[in-house]
């Protein structure tokens, strides 16, 4: 039933977001533009600039806001099954500052840009970065040889600071990058389009495979490693596979929206509420309810301010998403505790 209302509230989030923006287009229009712009009607009778705003800005920007939401949602679904810690998220284990730097380290070297090549070329820095930063946090993290789960949330946050005071080192020597950088660490899915999709796309398929295919191993980590190995899994190849996989998920959505927080925290802990620990429904759920709140999120950003200014979408996700996180911690503590 929730899977049904979640698929139902995205279907209905994309194609009423797409009413909203600086020209008012209403609900009939934008089912007659998508339309035209699919080519299952000829578009007559329609404003034809309509077509080109609802088609070729708005639904394009929609579909990649619901896209990285999907993708920051799982990811954190499986960072925190993995590591058993309710904290885990693509931002606290650094992997989002990771990917953020990489692709500003591409564009302050003068290897980004609007280019086919650049935009191409960004997914792989922020690929590099995101798992350049998950295995120093593994590294950080091991003791004895021996992987600590416990540990690698304080590891994430010693590595994702250091990399944010590069980032800032970054934008002190490159002033003419400054803007292009700012994008990065405060998320925004401004000037995005059809081809931002399918440059991440790859990656967050390949992610949500590799995830996907683990979900059942991810049920028997969530015990304890010494349950796993017990009940023959592979511990420290299957975590490595899935912290991998998050971390493609998480360079996919950095590269294209930039840094957005909260996502990845908070709703894989609502979707737990409402289904229990089984990551295969956590992971598809979480992803679709990550997808909705990220197109609400995107659509404040574009019209909360007035004069057609645009919030960064990672304003918006810390401003909703911290206040909400704090009264959900309460809320789960007053009720015996988190899981």
């Amino acid at each position: 039933m929730l899977l049904v209302l979640l698929t139902l509230g995205t279907t209905v989030s994309i194609l009423a977001a797409a009413m909203f923006g600086r020209m008012e287009i209403p609900a009939l229009g934008v089912f007659k533009a998508i339309a035209a712009g699919l080519g299952l009607s000829s578009g007559s009778g329609q404003d034809p600039v309509w077509e080109k705003v609802v088609f070729n800005i708005r639904l394009s920007r929609i579909c990649l806001s619901g896209l990285v939401g999907l993708t920051l949602a799982a990811a954190g679904a499986a960072f925190q099954g993995i590591l058993r810690n309710p904290l885990a998220d693509p931002f606290t284990i650094g992997v989002s500052t990771g990917a953020a730097f990489g692709a500003s380290l591409a564009i302050f070297l003068g290897l980004g840009g609007q280019t086919y090549l650049g935009m191409g070329f960004i997914p792989l820095a922020a690929l590099a970065g995101a798992l350049a930063a998950l295995f120093t946090v593994i590294a950080l993290a091991r003791i004895n040889r021996q992987l600590r789960p416990e540990t690698m949330v304080l590891a994430g946050i010693v590595v994702a600071t250091f990399l944010a005071a590069l980032i800032s080192l970054i934008k002190s020597l490159d002033e003419e990058s400054v803007s292009s950088i700012v994008f990065w660490v405060m998320g925004s899915f401004q000037g995005r389009g059809w081809n931002h999709v399918a440059f991440a796309l790859p990656y967050m398929a390949a992610g949500l495979v590799l995830i996907g295919l683990y979900s059942r191993e991810l049920d028997l980590l969530s015990l304890g490693g010494v349950q796993a190995r017990q009940l023959g899994v592979n511990v420290d190849r299957v975590r490595l596979r899935i912290l991998i996989g998050a971390s493609l998920l998480t360079a996919g959505a950095v590269s294209v929206s930039g840094v957005i927080g909260f996502v990845g925290l908070v709703i894989p802990h609502l979707v737990r509420m409402a289904v229990g620990a089984d990551h295969r429904p956590l992971l598809i759920l979480s992803g679709l309810l990550g997808a909705v709140a990220l197109i609400w999120s995107d659509v404040a950003a574009r019209v909360l301010l007035p004069g057609g200014e645009e919030l960064p979408v990672g304003v918006v996700t810390a401003l909703l998403g911290g206040p909400f996180f704090c009264l959900l911690l309460k809320w789960r503590k007053e009720r015996g505790g988190l899981d």
